[in-house]
């Protein structure tokens, strides 16, 4: 560092906890959550623009995982498939999604699935084109390496392994 420079440190949302033994844990954290956020209110527009408005992120996403593969899912694997600790959130977008016309539920065994209807085909294939245009051709621009970032994507899975343990652990306190 040159004389006169000042270090400000890691960008930080809580600073007394990049204070502890891993500072750059914190300054991840602070960045999953902006770009958390970011991505949620990316996929409500985006919804909405391809002609679903009035969605939750919960529900744009089980509507994406109802189209996906064109196969019937179970609401048990919607909750696995994005961590999704209480059902009732599952249920609740499910029956929102109904509502709108956006899937159908069937039962496999004892168990409650749902399928896209044409309807959600359609609005999903809208959000791709919305998506492509919008989002996808900007990050093109950047040049980002794309292995790295499935790397980066990889890496995030693994961690959300470890913030899944360590709540266990709190839990047991």
């Amino acid at each position: 560092m040159k004389s006169g420079e000042h270090s400000i440190g890691p960008v930080v949302s809580a600073s007394h906890l990049a204070e502890g033994a891993m500072p750059a844990l914190s300054e991840m954290e602070f960045a999953l959550t902006v770009a958390g956020n970011a991505f949620q209110r990316w996929i409500i527009r985006c919804m909405a623009a391809a002609g679903a408005p009035g969605l939750q992120p919960t529900d744009v996403l089980i509507l994406h995982a109802a189209n996906h593969r064109s196969r019937e899912k179970t609401l048990a694997d919607i909750a696995v498939m994005f961590n999704i600790e209480d059902t009732h959130i599952v249920t609740y977008a499910v029956k929102k999604l109904q509502s709108l016309g956006l899937v159908e539920s069937g039962r496999r065994g004892k168990e409650k699935t749902i399928r896209v209807t044409s309807e959600g085909e359609k609005v999903c294939r809208h959000y791709h084109e919305v998506r492509e245009a919008l989002l996808v051709s900007g990050m093109k621009s950047l040049a980002i390496d794309e292995e790295a970032m499935s790397q980066f994507a990889a890496l995030m899975r693994l961690l959300s392994g470890q913030y899944d343990q360590a709540a266990r652990g709190a839990v047991s306190l």
